[in-house]
């Protein structure tokens, strides 16, 4: 296989891997004003992302890292042009790891009431801003001969855009929710699994629109398949949480993130940064790649190291399985 084709497909396995595990983690985040009736709920809600959500975290730091080695030029043209709105993804994430560390340093309900805020807006910004910067990247942008941006702010707030970030949004907040009602046990459990069944159907008329819109304005056949699965695997999960089958509808909710995803990534296929303005400046995976020597290197690194990483990752889920509830929080704070 092309190395390029080989490396246009690992990103968004990266990708896919970020956007699964760290977008419980938004979820959960932004259920804080739904599920949390007292401090002790909010910090059992904490408490289930607490041992990972730094290392879900990660995957966004590696999937940058292997955007910049393998394609510089998407890499430079896309963090140039949408710098705003990844600059607020930035702070929007310190904002919500200072909250995990800091909400629990003094016991004033102010000082806590402030950080859980910043939790809420860190996990809120995130899943909304990555909806709409990649959205546009699938759409196309304005760029000049040199692959430079040359739109304004505002272009990127376009409704097909704003629709892939509300969509991403309302994911993200259903799989928090389904996640929560996975690891937690007693009332928050019964209201977390009500409540993803509340939010699973306004998910699945907004993500079923953003998938038809993709699919019909920029799709191909294999995209328009990963689309199809996708909306079949939301309304299963949806099923699946009625039932109560906990991790069936958490697994499920997984598959919709990643099938989502991987529909956008096969509707930009050869392409990595469509330009709107003139197809001919648009960047591909042949003119936005490194060489060939550089992708080869970076193979070799990756089929060592993320065996590693993903034996690692693996291992600290089965260590942090059990269930969390008000008992434990309780006991803890006595």
């Amino acid at each position: 296989m092309d190395l390029t084709i080989l490396w246009f497909w690992i990103i968004a396995a990266l990708f896919i891997g970020y956007f699964v595990l760290d977008g419980f983690d938004f979820g959960v985040g932004m259920s804080l004003p739904f599920l949390g009736k007292d401090d002790t709920d909010r910090r059992v809600l904490i408490n289930t992302i607490g041992p990972v959500w730094d290392l879900n975290e990660t995957w966004v730091i590696v999937a940058g890292a292997s955007l910049f080695a393998a394609f510089p030029e998407w890499y430079a043209t896309m963090f140039s042009g949408f710098y705003l709105a990844l600059l607020l993804i930035l702070v929007a994430l310190i904002l919500r790891g200072v909250s995990f560390e800091y909400r629990h340093q003094r016991p004033e309900s102010t000082w806590k009431k402030w950080f859980d805020g910043m939790i809420i807006v860190g996990s809120a910004v995130p899943a909304l801003l990555w909806g709409v910067a990649f959205a546009n990247v699938v759409r196309g942008v304005k760029l000049d001969a040199n692959h430079d941006y040359i739109g304004t702010f505002f272009d990127l707030l376009n409704p097909y855009a704003l629709l892939g970030g509300v969509t991403t949004l309302l994911l993200f907040f259903v799989h928090g929710v389904v996640f929560v009602s996975l690891k937690t046990e007693g009332d928050i459990r019964v209201r977390a699994r009500k409540l993803a069944t509340k939010a699973g159907i306004v998910t699945i008329v907004v993500a079923a629109s953003f998938l038809v819109w993709t699919t019909f304005a920029y799709g191909t056949v294999a995209s328009a398949i990963f689309a199809a699965l996708a909306a079949v695997a939301l309304i299963a999960s949806f099923l699946a949480n009625l039932r109560g089958a906990e991790r069936l509808a958490f697994g499920l909710m997984a598959a919709t993130i990643g099938l989502a995803v991987l529909t956008l990534f096969a509707s930009l296929f050869p392409d990595v940064m469509p330009a709107s303005n003139d197809a001919a400046n648009s960047l591909t995976i042949t003119n936005a790649s490194s060489s060939t020597y550089t992708l080869g290197v970076m193979s070799w690194t990756a089929l060592i190291g993320m065996p590693v990483i993903l034996l690692y990752q693996g291992w600290t889920y089965w260590v942090f399985r059990k269930r969390i509830g008000r008992a434990q929080i309780e006991v803890a704070v006595h």
